[in-house]
């Protein structure tokens, strides 16, 4: 584990997004706690309201993003500057990401159905920082073994592949599967050889003059949102908390 540490990840200077992504969970998992006691009115913790003015926790995140990021690119990738610069950078963006639903709709909506759309970007950011890291772009590593240059080489061509089907479903409206797909191979698959959910980019060029395309998408999507909307309705529930009704 110290070798692959030490190669993969200090070496490259992986090091700094390694902290950033630690920082990023761990602050995103903090607040939804501490946001969640709020809401009960449970614990020590208060809204922040000076002068009756509802600061909301994106505030300070912007500002440790805009720290952290201005010192990232000063220190490079290596020393004792880059990892705080990395620290600061993760920390602010679980912030901000933590509200990502209220930037996007310049409304309150953390505890609507709404505001799911914060955790779901929360956790594809995640997942897209940690193929990065984990070695799916296994570059800067310098003098590499034949075997280790093998090695590499089928993975970066595995991570193209699963790239490119998952660009399909992405652009056929389903990111989750996109997401999943870069990570495990041939789960993109699925979502690019199926039909394209109505209003993705896909469907508005390929369905727009085939209507018995539409209406099946139509009618599967539905099937579909009914069969695992509250699956993962309970598994956003359990994570972030549930939404006013």
């Amino acid at each position: 584990m110290d070798h692959w540490l030490a190669r993969n990840i200090v070496e490259p200077g992986k090091l700094p997004l390694l902290l950033a992504l630690t920082a990023f969970v761990l602050t995103f998992l903090v607040t939804r706690v501490i946001t969640r006691l709020i809401r009960a009115g449970r614990g020590p913790f208060r809204n922040i309201r000076p002068g009756g003015l509802h600061v909301h926790h994106v505030v300070p995140g912007i500002v440790l993003m805009v720290v952290g990021g201005f010192g990232a690119v000063a220190e490079g990738r290596h020393g004792f500057g880059a990892s705080v610069s990395a620290v600061l950078f993760g920390t602010g963006a679980g912030l901000v990401l933590d509200e990502f639903a209220l930037v996007l709709h310049l409304d309150d909506v953390y505890w609507t159905e709404q505001g799911r759309k914060s955790v779901e970007v929360v956790v594809m950011t995640a997942a897209l920082v940690g193929l990065v890291l984990s070695g799916f772009l296994p570059f800067g590593v310098n003098e590499l073994t034949p075997d280790e240059l093998q090695n590499r080489s089928i993975v970066v061509t595995n991570f193209v592949a699963n790239f490119l089907i998952a660009l399909f479903a992405l652009a056929k409206g389903k990111p989750r599967i996109a997401v999943i797909g870069c990570v495990v191979p041939l789960v993109a698959l699925i979502g690019a050889v199926r039909l394209a959910r109505p209003g993705s980019p896909w469907a508005r060029r390929f369905y727009r003059n085939r209507p018995r395309a539409r209406r099946k998408a139509r009618v599967r999507a539905y099937r579909h949102d009914a069969r695992w909307a509250a699956v993962r309705n309970r598994l956003h529930d359990l994570l972030a908390g549930a939404p006013d009704r």
